[in-house]
């Protein structure tokens, strides 16, 4: 199980993963943007999707274990090593 720290950017004109930034206190953060609203989940569940595609594993195996309501997320992975995710 993996770990990753996500910037959630909602209503973005399409989905996408960025990539990899630090953040202020030099971490490492996915930069992660969908067309979804935030309303009602939908932002969280596209970004469940993408990542699931991304990284090839199925939707049931992501799920996001802090910060449901932020635009900062931690993110639980089933299935993939550390390094799998960070070649993202």
């Amino acid at each position: 199980m993996t770990r990753i720290t996500v910037r959630l950017t909602p209503r973005a004109g399409r989905d996408a993963i960025d990539g990899w930034a630090e953040d202020a206190r030099g971490a490492r953060v996915l930069g992660v943007r969908v067309a979804a609203p935030p309303a009602e989940g939908r932002a969280n569940e596209a970004l469940v999707r993408l990542l699931a595609k991304a990284l090839g594993v199925a939707p049931s195996q992501v799920r996001i274990v802090v910060g449901a309501q932020a635009r900062t997320k931690v993110v639980e992975v089933e299935g993939v090593s550390d390094g799998e995710v960070y070649d993202l």
